[in-house]
């Protein structure tokens, strides 16, 4: 009996070793920007080491999405894992709560005082920080879904070199268009009319009961500001290494997406991986599993994307 016993605490070990396999070869400390508004809070995760190393900065997606790839609906810790494999290969990353979310809910403005540019400025304040700290060799900026856009702008003239991973490559107000296609005529029609104006720059004073949550006036300020970038006129300034990653079982941005953002800039590098999907992560057919994923934090994210990821980084 002891024997078994000691045998399953070996095997406990040995599983944890390869659930965190960075644990001996980095360490995570806070690492926060303060502004005007309030603190961000991030974390470093630091891989062993008193060389320089390239560092990168990971921006989350749209909503409440926090720095590990979770908000209050599912916990899938996408980017926690993205980090921790980065730093097996050696690479230091920071990732952040937006303003507003999670630990960064001090540093929240009012829903009408917000503005997409904020989430833009508040990056570039990120890769100053980062830029000015001597244990840094480059940045390299890794933007995730609508984290993309923001990196892409905030990149151009400050970061090293930027990744998009499951960037959209249309303006938002066309990505809401699509969303709501499939709604009953009244819904969509009455949407698009709104959609319209707020892409012209105009609010809507008189908004539908069933549309409020969406269109409700103090969010629409912000949808203005969210609507204006566009991703491939965006990704077309860049003058720095550029990597793009899509997967093909992203049910939210397509590989035409990838490849719009590719055509636009043609010495990016384009990687599409089989199988993956929006939360980063290898899953079988069919949208159950799709969904079941967004709420598996034991599903590890694609070691191919870790790899391409990693490769552009270390410039190889």
């Amino acid at each position: 009996m002891k024997k078994v016993y000691l045998f399953l605490l070996l095997l406990a070990g040995l599983l944890s070793a390869q659930a965190h396999p960075y644990a001996d070869t980095a360490t995570e400390s806070p690492y926060n920007l303060v502004t005007s508004n309030g603190t961000i809070m991030g974390s470093l995760l630091l891989p062993s080491g008193a060389a320089k190393m390239p560092v990168v900065l990971i921006i989350a997606g749209s909503g409440p999405t926090d720095r590990n790839g979770n908000n209050p609906m599912m916990k899938n810790e996408s980017l926690r894992m993205l980090a921790q494999g980065l730093a097996v290969k050696g690479i230091a990353s920071v990732r952040f709560d937006k303003r507003g979310i999670a630990a960064s809910v001090s540093a929240g403005k009012s829903e009408a005082d917000l503005r997409f540019d904020d989430y833009i400025q508040d990056a570039k304040a990120w890769i100053e920080q980062l830029k000015k700290d001597a244990r840094f060799s480059k940045v390299i900026v890794v933007g995730h879904s609508e984290g993309s856009l923001i990196g892409m702008i905030a990149a151009s003239g400050k970061a090293d070199g930027f990744v998009s991973i499951a960037g959209a490559g249309k303006s938002a107000d066309r990505i809401l268009k699509e969303q709501l296609a499939t709604q009953p005529s009244v819904i969509k029609d009455a949407s698009y009319r709104i959609i319209d104006s707020l892409a012209e720059g105009k609010t809507v004073k008189e908004v539908h009961p069933m549309l409020f949550s969406l269109f409700r006036p103090s969010v629409q300020p912000y949808m203005i500001s969210w609507f204006q970038p566009n991703p491939v006129a965006a990704i077309a300034k860049l003058s720095i290494p550029v990597l793009i990653v899509q997967g093909t079982y992203d049910s939210q941005i397509t590989v035409a997406d990838a490849q719009a953002l590719a055509a636009a800039q043609p010495a990016a590098k384009l990687v599409v991986i089989q199988k993956m999907n929006h939360v980063l992560k290898i899953i079988g057919d069919g949208q159950a599993a799709n969904a079941a994923s967004y709420n598996n934090p034991s599903l590890p994210v694609s070691e191919e994307l870790l790899s391409a990821v990693a490769d552009f980084v270390l410039g190889k």
